[in-house]
Parts: structure tokens; C-alpha cells; sequence
């Protein structure tokens, strides 16, 4: 019987010779794709950053945009309270420029006979008024006629009085020295149609 020796030792390295070089061109493989994915993405995410940043880059200049007529509306509001401040000052002038005229006519109105007026001194809408009445009665018709509001005249408040004695065409006559305090209604701001309203007297 012959027997026939077969040296398997070179086969067995050749095996494990190609599963090395298979296992070595694999990783260098899955290094190439995973290099590739990795600059892929790298490029992708480089052009979604920059997409990014021109979509912030233009909104930016339209915030600028309206930063910019926020403040020129702020400025125009400005501009537009400025003048009509200086519309209500002129409406106020021109209507305070006539109080003096309703204030005299209302007392000239509303002064009942046995009345005399003696001083009339206006602070604002407050117009403190003294005189003599011949009678506490007449002084009671005047606060009447004052309190029923015909005029630019009204809440008539009686602050003091008390009776004097005057010399009257050489007699001496015993006489009601009269204080009191009336509001002068400031009338509404003249308008091309407006006109004083009409006494009711």
C-alpha cells in the first residue's frame, strides 16, 4: 500500500493570505464610502448652512427695512402730536380771546336793577366779583339770574356779605356790600360755521 503525502500547509496560507487581502481591500472600502458619505455630507450641510445664512442675511435687511419706517412713523407722530398741540394752542387763543367780551355781557345781562357792580377780577375761569345791592334781596335775584345758565356764566357762589353805609347824593344810605365767585364756561373751539350762541335773555 502506497501512501501519498500532500503538504497542505501553502494552501492554508494562501487562504489565509486572500482572506487578509479581502479584509484589508474591505475596510479600505467602507473607508473610501464612509470618506465619501462623509464629504457628502459635509457638502450638503456646508450648502444647507449657506442657504441658511442668505435666507437670515435677507431677513436681516428687511428687520432693517422696517426698523427704518417704524422710525420714520414714530418721527411722523412726533411731528403730527407737535402740530396739532400748536392747533389746539392757536384754538384755545382764539377762543379765550373773546371770554372777556361774553363776561361783560353776561353781567350786563344779568345785573338786576338795584345792582352795582364795583370790581370784576378774572383768574382763569374763576371771576371773583364785588359790589353793593340796595337790598340782600337784590343780591339773591343776581345769584338767581346768574344760576340759571342763559350766558357763559354759571355755578354762582356767594362768598360774603354784610351791610355798609354809603353817602348817596349827599344822604346816607344803608346799603349790601356783596362778594361772590361765578365760573366763566369756556366756549368750544371756533369753527367757519360756529357762532357765539344766543343769549336767552
Amino acid at each position: 500500500m502506497n501512501i501519498v503525502l500532500i503538504n497542505l500547509l501553502p494552501h492554508r496560507e494562501a487562504r489565509r493570505k486572500k482572506r487578509r487581502e479581502a479584509f484589508y481591500v474591505g475596510v479600505a472600502a467602507s473607508l473610501l464610502a464612509g470618506g465619501l458619505l462623509l464629504g457628502a455630507g459635509d457638502l450638503g450641510l456646508g450648502a444647507m448652512i449657506d442657504a441658511q445664512q442668505s435666507r437670515n442675511a435677507f431677513l436681516q435687511s428687511q428687520i432693517d427695512q422696517l426698523d427704518h419706517q417704524i422710525r420714520d412713523i414714530a418721527t411722523l407722530r412726533q411731528e403730527i402730536e407737535a402740530l396739532r398741540a400748536r392747533q389746539r394752542a392757536v384754538e384755545d387763543l382764539q377762543a379765550d380771546r373773546n371770554l372777556p367780551v361774553y363776561l361783560f355781557e353776561d353781567l350786563t345781562a344779568d345785573t338786576p336793577a338795584g345792582v352795582r357792580i364795583d370790581n370784576v377780577h378774572q383768574q382763569g375761569a374763576s371771576v371773583l366779583i364785588q359790589g353793593v345791592a340796595l337790598s340782600q334781596e337784590r343780591v339773591a335775584d343776581f345769584l338767581r339770574l346768574l344760576a340759571a345758565g342763559h350766558g357763559w356764566l354759571e355755578k354762582p357762589e356767594l362768598i360774603e356779605i354784610h351791610s355798609a353805609v354809603q353817602n348817596v347824593g349827599g344822604d346816607t344810605q344803608t346799603v349790601s356790600a356783596f362778594q361772590l365767585r361765578v365760573t366763566l364756561r369756556k366756549p368750544a373751539p371756533p369753527t367757519p360755521a360756529a357762532s357765539a350762541p344766543p343769549k336767552g335773555h
